[in-house]
């Protein structure tokens, strides 16, 4: 039941957010129709910073230092396949 009261507050607030573009749209002069579309959705300041300073930095990986566990795994599975008895 809580869905449906939810869902159906969900629907009647977007109606109104869609009716409040359409009078946008009907503006003629191209600078005007983007003052009131801008006065409709006020800017958000988060959103005006630069990209590059929103991306944490690119961690490099030390070549010498790494590990592959995989080559480690496979090597283990060598040494096992070495030992088995063939034709004994």
């Amino acid at each position: 039941m809580r869905l449906f009261i939810v869902l159906g507050a969900i629907c009647a607030l977007s109606q109104s957010a869609a009716a409040q573009t359409g009078e946008c749209r009907s503006v003629a002069d191209p600078a005007a129709r983007l003052a009131c579309y801008d006065k409709a959705a006020p800017a958000n300041p988060a959103a005006a910073r630069p990209a590059a300073a929103a991306r944490p930095p690119v961690p490099t990986i030390d070549s010498a230092k790494y590990v592959d566990p995989i080559s480690d795994e496979d090597a283990i599975l060598n040494a096992k396949m070495k030992n088995i008895c063939r034709g004994c």
